[in-house]
């Protein structure tokens, strides 16, 4: 095992490796912004190395930099959490230059996967069902629209080198197919510094369900079970649970039978999620390969009791997998909400500010990752995620009352900040997700509504 780690990110996810670095005898170090000079983590790691200013082209995004500061403190091995270099080929190969071991797949699997043209042509060799469309980008216009009128309106159009939610347009009828291609590709280009796009059909009222899976360097996997991701926002997460609920046990088999064979045929290596679009007739559609850490991981942890980010250091360091798929047992249900700071009525616009009041909550079976504190900032540079509330209980029915219990206790406040948490309440309440029948157009549903006049009742 590693002596020190760097760890290569900030926030929640930052303080989540550094306990499990603690746990597992490993000293930390971590990088940090200007922004991010009080952080927690900053203030429980053993070491710190400030990296540049609050923008994170210039600091968390800076390979060069968090190559140094590995250097400086003598660290063996970098984890990058999520988001910022986690799935970037090239920083895990700079690291491996610089005798560092990227806690991730091998660089030349994530390359592969992170294009998800590239990673749609494996998966479809590896007998992966995808959704109807291109398996190659599409140059042009015109062969997009051609690609449209066969498989049908409406279609997606998608960044090959997309993620996080960005660099997708949904197309509804041929007049607006010239004006958003384009579109998607100037957005593609100013992102990822990539204008390639695919074009497939648009799976209307589709589930989105991943599976998460271990794979070592042995050639040895196995799959976590499945995880609903249904509720999303501007194709961004908002709720997710484990398993994924409202579907037979053939079908949950199958798909995570299928994550687990496709991700092994091209060396997936580490803690992954492989994502599907799932249909009403329960017929699943390949969407992507993740190859880090999920935001959501924690609900997976609750049904299985393993620890994922452990998982991950001792695949990291060439031990091989200390599970067989006969040994994992999946119990009960877990559910996560998202607590955002962002203001649901104007489309979930940020709202940073200082919290003068921040009171998480607690009880059986209650999680909650985050890293705000009274008195911090939550400054406009990052992501909006300010913590993760998670619940686990023996059935659906009483892990959604928990977790509408949990969100009922949390306090947060500050000048003009907002949360996500009346809206999650919003979410847990609707009718069609306590069935578990709802679908990514669950949002966009509620949003539409009329906001509920009652008073919210109390759990």
């Amino acid at each position: 095992m590693f002596s020190k780690v760097l760890i290569a990110n900030r926030g929640e996810i930052a303080l989540r490796i550094l306990r499990a670095c603690r746990e597992l005898g490993i000293r930390t170090a971590v990088v940090y912004s200007t922004a991010d000079a009080d952080s927690v983590a900053v203030r429980l790691a053993d070491e710190a190395v400030r990296i540049g200013p609050s923008a994170s082209r210039r600091s968390y995004l800076n390979a060069a930099a968090v190559v140094e500061a590995a250097r400086k403190v003598g660290a063996q091995a970098v984890h990058p959490g999520y988001g910022f270099l986690s799935e970037d080929a090239d920083f895990a190969e700079i690291c491996a230059d610089n005798g560092l071991t990227f806690v991730g797949p091998p660089p030349h699997v994530m390359s592969v996967l992170a294009d998800k043209s590239s990673a749609r042509a494996l998966m479809s060799r590896a007998g992966l069902p995808l959704a109807p469309g291109a398996v190659q980008p599409v140059p042009t216009a015109a062969e997009a629209a051609a690609v449209a009128a066969e498989v049908g309106y409406p279609v997606i159009i998608k960044a090959a080198a997309g993620g996080g939610g960005r660099g997708m347009t949904v197309v509804r009828a041929p007049a607006d197919l010239p004006r958003a291609y384009a579109r998607t590709r100037a957005a593609a280009q100013a992102a990822f510094g990539d204008d390639r796009v695919y074009v497939e059909r648009y799976l209307v009222d589709a589930r989105h369900v991943e599976v998460q899976l271990l794979c070592d360097s042995h050639g040895n996997g196995v799959h976590l079970g499945t995880r609903d991701c249904s509720v999303q926002r501007r194709h961004q997460k908002l709720v997710e649970e484990a398993p994924a609920p409202a579907l037979s046990q053939a079908t949950l088999d199958a798909i995570a039978g299928t994550a687990l064979r496709g991700a092994l045929d091209v060396g997936f290596t580490g803690a992954g999620t492989v994502e599907f679009l799932v249909d009403a007739e329960e017929r699943f559609h390949f969407l992507e390969i993740n190859c880090r850490i999920q935001v959501e991981h924690p609900v997976t942890e609750m049904i299985t009791g393993i620890d994922l980010v452990h998982e991950q250091f001792h695949v990291a360091a060439g031990t091989p997998l200390r599970w067989r798929q006969e040994d994992v047992r999946f119990t009960g249900v877990g559910i996560e909400c998202r607590v955002n700071v962002e203001d649901p009525d104007r489309n979930f616009a940020p709202t940073p500010g200082r919290l003068d009041r921040f009171v998480p909550p607690g009880g059986p079976f209650t999680r909650v990752d985050t890293h705000g504190h009274p008195g911090y900032l939550v400054g406009p540079h990052y992501d909006s995620l300010l913590a993760k509330v998670a619940v686990w209980a023996p059935d659906r029915d009483l892990a959604l009352s928990r977790l509408d219990r949990a969100l009922g206790e949390f306090e947060i406040s500050g000048p003009g900040m907002r949360t996500t948490i009346p809206f999650v309440r919003r979410v847990l309440d609707d009718a069609e997700f306590r069935k578990g029948r709802h679908s990514t157009g669950l949002v966009d549903r509620l949003i539409a509504a009329p906001k509920p006049t009652h008073p919210r009742r109390k759990r």
